[in-house]
């Protein structure tokens, strides 16, 4: 939308339309839907409130058509009604008593959301929602490590001038370099599904009072647990005030910065490789470079994701920060914070799919990799001297050092010389002649191969 503050409701809404079904205002609220529907369902189930008797056949699918059905269109009708009670959980309530108006189901109203806080039902809502967005952001994800994965494989034994402090140093290969990055990116993704989604069903401060004060032999945590765990797949918390603490979030935006922080130092390592003139991209037609220059294919999506990752990072960060701080019992700073969920996964979004983007414009350019190698013969002091140690010969660090640190010029023969010069055992002279910047690069290979 042109008129949108947001890039994300704008200039990239396209790139996050499946976000929308999982932390729009009408998500939020098709969850809240969903989470009363639900939980009055399991209080009618349950025989020790025969007052909530348990539901026909026909009145359950009055029920479930009602969460299956709702649309937007629905959800506008709640926030209608927020606009009398000025509080959007209790709008729910006030909705669904509506739609069940007239039906058998009437006469059971006073059992929507029985026994509840409103954060009973907002921490599942949320909890859903970080569910259904995390299901989203994952693909593209691996999509990431699948697409450096191939490029590991591919290029496992194109030799590279590696670069420490950005001085020359001692070679490796591209794919090897790559493999790093999607072994620490595979790592960062395990993390993040391994953090268990928690929710809470127990009432103004956790203890379950009202519903103790109602139906004093309901076994109230099984009933919260048969919803929370049974219905929405969900992990039990007991362990809560009002709100459910919400470090379970913390734990998982946490795990997507660190995701996202190892894709800043793809970018840049990316970005860095084309200006070295590594990698060339493919041209798009129609696309333009510059304002001003013509011959110009700048390295725009890796730009792009970095900065959209720093978006994303700095929404995260807060969010992991504030939300699991909350003062006594409870306090609502964090309402309009979790409101923002969907702003880091949107950010990070646009930069997963702008870094797939770029992946998609590489073009490895091993002649001038083959060319920077061969004007690196100082690279080979490392192995000279570690093959020097090994033969007893005195000083040899600070001999290669004199050679070549500083020096204007290290060329092939001043390698070969200085080797011819060394006493050293046949075999390993003459390895060491054989030897050249292109092939001096240990076992990257192998490594690759155990990605």
């Amino acid at each position: 939308m042109i008129t949108a503050i947001s890039p994300i409701d704008g200039r990239y809404a396209s790139k996050v339309s499946e976000l929308t079904e999982c932390f729009s205002e009408y998500a939020l609220v098709r969850n809240r839907v969903r989470v009363e529907v639900l939980w009055l369902e399991a209080l009618c189930a349950e025989a020790g409130i025969p007052e909530c008797r348990a539901l026909t056949a026909e009145e359950l699918n009055l029920l479930t058509g009602i969460v299956d059905d709702f649309t937007p269109q629905e959800a506008e009708k709640v926030k209608e009604i927020e606009k009398t009670t000025n509080h959007d959980v209790k709008a729910v309530e006030y909705y669904l008593k509506q739609k069940i108006a007239g039906s058998s189901l009437e006469e059971l109203s006073e059992f929507l959301h029985f026994a509840c806080t409103s954060e009973d039902i907002n921490n599942l809502s949320h909890a859903l929602m970080l569910k259904d967005g995390l299901a989203a952001l994952l693909p593209h994800q691996q999509e990431l490590v699948d697409q450096l994965k191939s490029f590991a494989s591919q290029w496992k034994d194109v030799p590279m001038l590696a670069r420490t402090h950005g001085q020359t140093a001692s070679p490796t290969t591209i794919g090897k370099e790559l493999a790093v990055f999607a072994d620490r990116l595979a790592f960062q993704m395990q993390k993040e599904t391994c953090v268990e989604i928690l929710g809470k069903l127990n009432g103004a401060v956790g203890n379950f009072n009202a519903h103790l004060s109602a139906y004093p032999d309901v076994d109230w945590l099984a009933l919260a647990n048969g919803v929370i765990e049974g219905r929405l797949g969900l992990k039990q918390n007991l362990f809560t005030t009002q709100i459910e603490p919400h470090d379970y979030m913390a734990e998982l935006f946490d795990a997507i910065c660190r995701f996202n922080t190892i894709l800043i130092d793809i970018d840049r390592d990316i970005w860095t490789y084309i200006s070295m003139a590594y990698f060339g991209q493919k041209t798009v037609k129609g696309e333009v470079g510059s304002s001003t220059m013509p011959h110009k294919v700048n390295p725009i999506d890796f730009e792009n994701s970095e900065g959209n990752l720093g978006l994303a990072n700095a929404i995260f960060g807060h969010l992991s920060a504030k939300l699991p701080i909350s003062r006594l019992q409870r306090d609502l700073t964090d309402s309009t914070v979790l409101r923002n969920m969907g702003v880091g996964f949107g950010y990070s979004m646009i930069a997963y799919l702008s870094t797939l983007k770029g992946f998609g414009k590489l073009k490895l350019r091993e002649e001038v990799l083959a060319r920077d190698l061969d004007n690196a013969w100082e690279v080979m002091a490392e192995p000279i001297q570690t093959v020097m140690r090994k033969a007893g010969i005195e000083k040899p660090y600070e001999k290669l050092k004199d050679l070549t640190r500083g020096a204007d010029k290290i060329t092939k023969e001043t390698i070969q010389q200085f080797v011819e010069s060394l006493e050293l055992a046949p075999e390993d002279r003459q390895r060491l002649l054989e030897m050249s910047p292109s092939t001096y690069v240990g076992i990257a290979g192998l490594i690759v191969d155990k990605l």
